[in-house]
């Protein structure tokens, strides 16, 4: 026991100069994620658009995961579009495509009659829009706050950013 206790604590030791030296260098980054700096530009081009209709939105940012990267809400945006905004990009992860595409789908007598009830909720209506790098999808944006027409034309400037 006692020869056991000074090797235990040599291993310890040497785990933890291990797990340090790694704590200094930088995340790993998957290659086909959305970047910060990518997501930040899709907001601003977003935004941009948005000064135009001079309606205030909701423009959140996911990455290829679907998990939420960014999000912006203008002065004035409604409260409620906060979510939609959300499961716009969501949903348009989900299933690669358009919420607008996947919403023609889901209508009644259609395939997919039903599917916005599926995965806590989606949005079937336009504004959610697919981010594409290089023919890789690393993630999507969703736009609430207007009308579907303009926050799809809101995401679609805000996609257009990394093209």
């Amino acid at each position: 026991m006692h020869r056991i206790l000074p090797l235990l604590m040599v291993l310890l030791l040497a785990a933890t100069s291990a797990f340090a030296a790694s704590a200094d260098k930088p995340a790993m980054q998957l290659a086909d994620d959305l970047t910060l700096a990518e997501a930040q530009s899709v907001v601003n081009a977003a935004l941009a658009f948005s000064a135009k209709q001079g309606v205030p939105m909701n423009i959140a940012v996911v990455d290829a995961g679907g998990n939420l990267k960014a999000f912006f809400r203008e002065d004035g945006a409604f409260l409620g579009s906060i979510d939609i905004s959300q499961k716009k990009a969501v949903t348009a992860r989900f299933f690669n495509m358009p919420t607008a595409k996947l919403g023609a789908a889901a209508q009644p007598g259609q395939e997919l009659y039903g599917i916005e009830v599926t995965n806590d909720g989606l949005i079937i209506f336009g504004g959610g829009e697919l981010l594409i790098r290089k023919g890789s999808i690393v993630g999507a944006i969703g736009v609430s706050g207007g009308s579907v027409k303009e926050d799809t034309a809101v995401a679609q400037a805000g996609a257009a950013a990394l093209k």
